[in-house]
């Protein structure tokens, strides 16, 4: 099986990026930053697991396949759906739309990222 480490290794650095350009007030390129950490990590779960991963952007399709294999983010996702979309919008409106994150709504993001990192390590850990 391949070793997938350098998708959750891209996955961190996206996420320093995000929490660096967060305290820059860069918080559309935030937002993008934290979808990319999140997409990857959970491509890391999936190709950890089962050898590969599905080539989509949508978080939500994400979501749903590492339901059976964690049924924790599920219930991550279920209870932090609202968040989580404005997460998977950031990946084409931060970068092609006028659009204009809020401080306040990139800090909500990025406290969601850090529950979803630690339900998301307690599945890496567990068979």
């Amino acid at each position: 099986m391949p070793d997938y480490k350098f998708l959750r290794k891209n996955a961190d650095s996206f996420y320093r990026n995000a929490k660096h350009l967060f305290e820059q007030g860069e918080y559309n390129l935030a937002a993008f930053n934290l979808e990319q950490a999140m997409q990857l990590m959970l491509k890391y779960l999936l190709a950890s697991r089962l050898g590969e991963f599905p080539r989509t952007h949508s978080l939500r399709r994400l979501f749903r396949e590492v339901k059976t294999l964690c049924p924790e983010l599920w219930e991550f996702y279920e209870g932090n759906a609202s968040v989580v979309g404005n997460i998977e919008s950031a990946y084409i409106a931060s970068r092609y739309y006028p659009v204009d994150f809020q401080e306040v709504e990139v800090r909500e993001m990025l406290s969601a990222y850090e529950k979803f990192l630690e339900v998301l390590r307690g599945c890496l850990r567990s068979p």
